[in-house]
């Protein structure tokens, strides 16, 4: 119950997420705020002093002069040369061609300007044009070319010149395609033949050696079996597990093997059998009760002797009825009299399972036997991957080189009628313009600043809080430490305890830091220690603990009010509650209680005497509850003396005795060994963090330093208040 209540304080955290790094970045928001104005004053003066922009741009048609031609018949048209394609890529890469490139440069130059070839190249943009056709983008055979500079004049004449250079390349290339029409494709007519010849020749031997027409198909037809195969093997096995499962199932109902079943059958269908076994149990019957009247005499004798004669008989009915299975029963009269007994059901349950044994191996034959066709097929399926890598290479060769040849025989044809109209055409849609402005962006650079200075921000928020070992959250100790969570303590509002106070004008408003009495008083906090010692009670109920120590880390992290807190929640539940202030170095506790140090820890500890009825002191705050306060007393010269004294055991035995709870407050763990000895006389320990104010390495450190000594769990202190509002408008008491 316990362990299922403390599964549930877990479970209450909130799970760490987006909140949890909206947390982190609020928390260095400075970071966040720092790195977005460095980024957003960068991308103002790089803006600044950006040089102006311009943009111009003209368009080009590029078609095919050898592009296909309609006919009368669809299925066949007609080209003027099966080699030319529209290959829009290659076009691009053409107009890019730095060859190209170099004489619009060199005609630049004739009119003053001092542009070279890699500064056209890194202004220049060329692209495709593309349209959208409802949800449909299609490439068209338009170009744009876009070119971008410093000079507005500038950009509209390197346009020009790319532009005369591509009219001019375009006239030279159509004359060289003059000169080696023809001649290409008479070339090219022989070699495709024997290609042909030489792909039609290899398929040939292909499938003579292979014995094969079409592998694919051949294939096809051999996996088709071999599904067909695995189908009725999958069906077989699930008949096969039915008829298992079944004749187990008769076998354990009849508690006998197929062949007992079947002899007992037989026998219990024999009249004659049945009405040898009616005499053996009539005689049996006699027998007895001769038995009760005389325990000796001739007619027990002569009952004796006619049942064994009955039981030779039934032998031989035995022997008649099964043959040469009468050997596989017993041979003794019992056995034949209890073996050939059965009933309608068992008569049917017998039947039953002959029937299953017989269905079970004609099922397992089946399977051997498909077995064996699958193993036959897979073989032969091994052999087709390479048969038809060899053939799907064998078969497209031959019908690209016919479909070749019959395209060149067709250009040949007439190729001599369009030769002069050349190749490509490059012609202009748009000519070039005057450059317009389109830098510096002033909007687009401040957007691009933000975005990277909230990225930069960003990194720089986690990378500090990364650094920061700090404990920030209560999920941060349930990951730290093996130890259970048993409840956090909200952080106090300065404002809701404390009013503020008065401020001249212009003057900030403080807030004074409320006094342990006031936090013990706050409804929130009692509430929370409330669960808190009703967690330890939960945690601790096969063992319950009567001494309880209460510590940290570090020096004020809140042990000593949580300890007072934990008492007064005992002392609530009618527990008898005595709580020692054991910071025998910096006492404290009787200066918030408002009791006199006179006496206390340190005078019993130094001293022989009886315990003292004076030391111990009524909570005067809480009169009402049964809580009794030990000061820590005068201070001593050698507190570490005094707590690993003798006495201070016998001390805690006679308090254990005479309490319900003893809650011992003792100093932090880091630095001094005061907390592990008082805490080496107590049941268990409690630690105590403080929320944003210990640090990870402390916790561990302090876990590592008290794990010997019965640690029960942790509580986080000053965590952030959850989002109930139930207490908030609580008077406070």
């Amino acid at each position: 119950m316990a362990e299922s209540h403390l599964n549930l304080i877990a479970a209450a955290d909130p799970d760490p997420g987006y909140g949890q790094l909206l947390s982190v970045l609020m928390r260095r928001r400075l970071w966040l705020i720092g790195g977005l104005g460095l980024s957003l004053i960068g991308a103002a003066l790089f803006t600044l002093f950006s040089k102006p922009t311009f943009r111009s741009s003209m368009q080009l048609l590029s078609e095919s002069n050898y592009r296909s031609r309609k006919t009368d018949n669809p299925a066949t048209p007609s080209f003027a040369d099966s080699n030319v394609e529209i290959d829009n890529a290659t076009q691009l890469n053409l107009m890019r061609s730095s060859q190209l490139l170099q004489r619009a440069v060199d005609q630049l130059k004739l009119n003053g300007s001092n542009l070279d070839v890699g500064d056209l190249q890194k202004g220049l943009t060329v692209s495709q044009v593309i349209e959208q056709r409802g949800n449909d983008k299609i490439n068209t055979s338009i170009f744009e070319m876009v070119y971008t500079g410093h000079d507005r004049q500038q950009t509209q004449a390197v346009l020009q010149a790319i532009q005369q250079v591509y009219q001019q390349y375009n006239l030279e290339q159509q004359k060289a395609r003059l000169t080696k029409g023809l001649g290409f494709i008479n070339e090219q007519i022989p070699q495709v033949e024997a290609r042909v010849n030489q792909a039609e020749a290899a398929l040939e031997r292909f499938r003579k050696n292979q014995d094969l027409i079409d592998p694919e198909l051949q294939s096809k037809s051999m996996v088709d079996s071999l599904a067909a195969v695995q189908k009725d093997q999958r069906a077989n096995r699930t008949e096969l597990q039915d008829l298992q499962a079944r004749y187990g199932a008769l076998q354990q109902q009849l508690a006998r093997s197929p062949q007992q079943a079947t002899i007992a059958a037989r026998l219990s269908q024999s009249p004659r059998y049945q009405a040898l076994l009616n005499e053996i149990q009539k005689t049996e019957v006699a027998i007895v009760q001769q038995r009760l009247r005389f325990k000796k005499g001739p007619f027990i004798d002569q009952l004796s002797e006619q049942r064994q004669k009955q039981q030779a008989l039934l032998q031989q009915e035995v022997q008649r009825i099964l043959g040469a299975q009468a050997a596989a029963i017993a041979q003794s009269g019992d056995g034949l009299v209890a073996i050939g007994q059965l009933g309608e059901n068992d008569l049917k349950f017998a039947s039953a399972l002959v029937e299953s044994q017989v269905n079970l191996v004609a099922a397992q034959a089946r399977d051997r036997s498909l077995t064996n066709n699958e193993l036959q097929l897979r073989g032969e399926l091994k052999r087709f991957p390479s048969l038809l890598a060899e053939y799907n290479r064998l078969q497209p060769n031959v019908q690209v080189n016919r479909d070749t040849l019959q395209q060149l025989l067709k250009a040949r044809q007439d190729l001599g009628l369009e030769i002069a109209r050349g190749g490509f055409d490059w012609q202009v849609v748009e000519q070039p313009k005057v450059g317009q402005q389109i830098g510096p962006n002033w909007l687009r650079n401040l957007l691009l600043g933000a975005v990277g200075g909230l990225m930069l921000g960003g990194v720089a928020a986690f990378l500090r809080e990364a650094a920061d070992d700090a404990v920030r959250t209560s999920e941060d100790f349930k990951q730290q430490v093996p130890l259970p969570l048993l409840g956090m303590v909200p952080e106090v509002p300065l404002g809701e305890i404390n009013p503020r106070s008065i401020a001249m004008p212009f003057q900030k408003a403080e807030n004074l830091a409320p006094s342990m009495m006031q936090v013990i008083h706050w409804a929130p906090f009692r509430e929370s220690l409330d669960l808190i010692y009703k967690n330890i009670q939960l945690l601790t109920a096969a063992n319950p603990l009567r001494s309880l120590v209460v510590t940290s880390a570090l020096a004020g992290e809140g042990k000593s009010t949580i300890a007072l807190g934990l008492a007064i929640s005992a002392a609530r539940l009618h527990q008898r509650v005595l709580i020692i202030d054991a910071d025998l170095r910096r006492p404290g506790l009787h200066k918030q209680l408002e009791l006199p140090n006179e006496q206390g820890l340190s005078t019993l500890l130094s001293g022989d005497r009886m315990l003292s009825q004076n030391a111990i002191q009524l909570a005067g705050t809480y009169s009402d509850l049964s809580i009794s306060v030990l000061t820590a007393g005068p201070a001593p010269s050698d507190p570490v003396k005094l707590l690993s004294s003798r006495r201070m055991k016998e001390l805690m035995t006679v308090f254990e005795q005479s309490y319900d709870l003893v809650i011992v407050d003792v100093p932090p763990v880091l630095g001094i060994v005061d907390a592990m000895l008082a805490a080496s006389f107590c049941d268990g320990t409690l630690l105590v963090g403080k929320v944003g104010q210990v640090t990870r390495n402390e916790v561990t450190q302090a876990v590592t330093a008290m794990n010997r000594l019965n640690l029960v769990g942790m509580i986080a202190n000053g965590a952030a208040i959850p989002g109930n509002q139930y207490y908030r408008n609580v008077a406070v008491s």
